[in-house]
């Protein structure tokens, strides 16, 4: 047998022992179209389409796609894949993104937007429905109850399954789901959130919360092995803190492309200097200890950071990104490392990072008076 299909039917074996395990189903994990489809993704189509095809064989049949990442171009592209492939629609999971975009032509989550964004994006999937619709950001200028009623809209038509959200608030989920309650609608089922080594106060103190009280899943995504940074101990994780935009763009929930124009500014003309430095060299011995781990257990930093997230018992299902098949051979074989990560390893990853998140104490209204 060639290695590498030896290699996916390892993969498999351990999904599906991963998963019977579970109290529920877990997908685990699946592939984001940012690096497949977007900007300094695949180099064509036919690359494009062996990623896509290697994940379905590996087990993995989540597809994540979105316009604020990749535009219109990546649900065109998967399209013809899946109409190439043929593969049973059941046997697959399609998820897309309705973007509040402030540059955009039709932006906001108006229920005439959300309507055409999903009948759009149905034409340039050529499918009859999508799985998950998730809406990108929270629309201030728009109430809640119509965004609301227009997912359920779309859902009682058939054109969509269910819907989630993406960078949104837990304050903001529990208004969703509250209003959905109010007037009989459908409640959104999962959260796509960033969470990684660094990043690490909302996926394990509020969505665990969500999950239990709502039933609200978390998809979790990862700027540091979407873009599989340097294996190497003296550049992994450089790409992912030399931004010093970073550290403002992600201190909220949500943020406008307002916001976001004014971080690249700052980063343009140096503005933010002096922070970007203070930060990597705030995080610069921390990720060496890690990948010094990470070499120590033979495999890479990429493939540590992938199984670590996915030890937390609240992720549902972990994003990864690829532009080859190699990048993506790698991330698979992070599966095999889960097994080694045990409460000796993982203590002493807390031990390095020294970041574990914890709720502030209770403070009694009587003793500030």
């Amino acid at each position: 047998m060639h290695p590498r299909q030896e290699m996916i039917r390892i993969t498999m074996r351990i999904q599906i022992v991963a998963w019977r395990t579970m109290t529920t189903i877990r997908y685990l994990l699946f592939i984001g179209t940012w690096t497949t489809f977007g900007m300094g993704g695949c180099s064509n189509e036919e690359t494009a389409e062996a990623v896509v095809a290697l994940a379905y064989e590996s087990g993995i049949n989540v597809f994540d796609l979105s316009e604020a990442h990749s535009g219109h171009r990546a649900e065109i592209q998967f399209g013809r894949i899946l109409l190439r492939r043929a593969w049973n629609r059941s046997s697959y999971v399609v998820t897309t993104k309705i973007y509040w975009n402030t540059k955009a032509e039709g932006r906001g989550l108006s229920r005439k937007h959300i309507i055409e964004s999903v009948q759009a994006s149905l034409v340039r999937l050529q499918l009859s429905y999508i799985d998950i619709v998730m809406i990108h950001k929270v629309d201030p200028m728009c109430p809640m109850e119509e965004i609301v009623r227009a997912m359920n809209y779309v859902i009682s038509k058939g054109w969509v399954m269910y819907w989630g959200t993406s960078r949104w608030t837990p304050v903001e989920i529990m208004e969703a789901y509250t209003n959905c309650r109010q007037f009989n609608c459908v409640t959104p089922i999962v959260e796509q959130a960033e969470y990684h080594l660094f990043y690490r106060e909302k996926p394990e103190l509020y969505m665990p919360e969500l999950y239990n009280k709502i039933g609200v899943g978390l998809m979790a995504w990862s700027t540091v092995t979407i873009g599989m940074v340097s294996s190497k101990p003296e550049d992994c994780g450089v790409s992912f803190f030399s931004r010093s935009s970073y550290k403002n763009k992600y201190s909220s929930f949500s943020w406008t492309e307002d916001e976001t124009q004014s971080l690249y500014k700052e980063q343009e003309y140096g503005w933010k200097e002096k922070s970007a430095d203070d930060e990597t060299r705030k995080y610069s011995d921390k990720l060496r200890d890690v990948c010094a781990l990470a070499e120590r257990l033979g495999c890479s930093f990429g493939q540590l950071a992938i199984a670590w997230s996915l030890k937390n018992e609240s992720v549902q299902c972990l994003l990864l990104g690829a532009s080859n098949i190699d990048q993506l051979y790698e991330s698979l074989q992070s599966l095999q490392l889960i097994p080694k990560l045990n409460a000796n390893i993982m203590n002493e990853i807390e031990r390095i990072l020294d970041n574990k998140p914890s709720r502030p104490p209770m403070i009694s209204t009587l003793a500030l008076r």
